[in-house]
């Protein structure tokens, strides 16, 4: 079979939708400056589908630094792998920064967070080791483990008996091959906002022999008294042995960095494959990240800022009856009972209507008579902003209610 006429055949489970969703429900194009109004397709929209934590897209002193960074260095700069010709002081400077943010002894600058992931677990194991993995990871942790050709134990999410009986079933394992276990959770669940139980997480090294990485893209920047991320907020940063951030969410850049011993940080940066044979990060996102770490660090307001919108929007909608699950963090999924098409007629609805934009998520990620809104607060958004995102969800409660979503036609009801 020609490998073009198969996928002609078969798009994929979200490629079958292509033709109706395209430029609408999937590849939307918001347009203006970063922030809780932007426009789609002409329409000014209440947008809360932006990872812009605390404000810093549109921070004055951040565009000031890109912009200078931009016209000093040029975007290709440095030319070049690190380990060949890639290598910068300012590379340097902010891997140091980070690990001393992480209370770590060593850092490791990544270019993407999603291949970043990856790369660390493909080099942390071997055929020999175990890994053991909340059930909800996120897709990045799981492609990861795809490389691993050893065995892996899934534990139901966020259960600490069922990981305690995966970590005995690891331990046998590696009893026979003399490997090592590996803990692989999220800080903050990225679907649903609540938290992996990284304290008692910790307190199972009394019983089981294992390392913790923690993936905090949701976390680092948003959660613990400095920001620091959830392993500051549980009080045990010296208790997870690595730490994974991305640039992508509280930073609003692009990159990563993984923070951990230095002599497992210099492993991996002298054998992950997808940094060794991949260009530098360019001058001005590694400035630009700099600038962005700073603030973070300096400027408590801006995460208070964020908060005092998460706890308006999330205290409104529990007000309200609304199920928002288990967070504990800012982001804030909404569920509501419906099918497929009901949902696509709500975020038309949502968007034409009451142009509130939001993401929506449906089956298999949650089961089939479930539609899951996935909100995320910001520094940007006010207490406007939320009072009138709580009247249009109360209405559109109330229409989907009513059954007026209902149909297999795509509508406004």
């Amino acid at each position: 079979m020609d490998i073009f006429d198969k996928i002609s055949r078969s798009e994929g489970p979200l490629g079958q939708y292509r033709k109706d969703a395209h430029g609408y429900f999937m590849f939307p194009k918001l347009e203006g400056e970063i922030g809780a109004h932007m426009k789609f397709r002409g329409k000014e929209v209440l947008v809360w589908s932006l990872n812009n934590y605390i404000g810093l897209a549109n921070h004055p002193e951040v565009r000031r630094i890109d912009g200078e960074s931009a016209t000093r260095w040029g975007l290709g700069y440095p030319m070049g792998a690190r380990m060949m010709s890639g290598q910068t002081a300012l590379h340097e400077k902010l891997e140091q920064q980070l690990a001393e943010f992480e209370k770590k002894e060593d850092a490791y600058l990544l270019n993407y967070g999603y291949q970043g992931m990856i790369s660390i677990i493909d080099n942390l194991v071997n055929r020999h080791d175990v890994i053991v993995y909340d059930a909800e990871c996120h897709a990045c942790i799981m492609d990861g483990m795809r490389l691993h050709i050893g065995k892996r134990f899934r534990y139901a999410h966020n259960d600490m008996n069922d990981l305690d009986k995966q970590l005995q079933r690891a331990a046998k394992v590696t009893e026979e091959t003399g490997g090592g276990i590996l803990v692989i959770t999220e800080g903050v669940f990225g679907m649903s906002g609540d938290l992996g139980r990284l304290d008692e997480m910790v307190r199972l090294k009394d019983r089981y022999s294992f390392r913790i990485l923690v993936d905090d893209a949701h976390g680092f920047g948003t959660m613990g008294e400095n920001g620091a991320g959830t392993s500051e907020h549980f009080g045990v940063m010296n208790g997870i042995d690595l730490y994974f951030g991305t640039f992508a969410k509280a930073m609003a850049g692009i990159g990563g960095f993984v923070a951990g011993p230095e002599t497992v940080i210099n492993y991996l940066r002298y054998n992950m494959r997808s940094q060794i044979f991949a260009k530098s990060l360019p001058m001005p996102m590694t400035e630009g990240a700099i600038k962005r770490l700073e603030l973070l660090r300096t400027r408590p307001e801006l995460r208070e800022r964020l908060w005092k919108i998460v706890r308006a929007l999330q205290e409104g909608l529990r007000a309200r009856g609304f199920d928002i699950g288990n967070t504990n963090s800012p982001v804030t999924p909404v569920f509501m009972k419906g099918q497929v098409p009901e949902a696509t007629n709500v975020i038309l609805d949502l968007r034409e209507k009451y142009s509130v934009f939001c993401s929506v998520v449906v089956y298999p990620v949650v089961p089939k008579d479930v539609i899951m809104f996935r909100l995320i607060p910001t520094a940007v958004h006010t207490q406007d902003d939320v009072e009138y995102t709580l009247n249009a969800f109360s209405e559109v409660k109330e229409k989907l209610a009513a059954g007026k979503y209902a149909g297999d036609k795509v509508r406004m009801a």
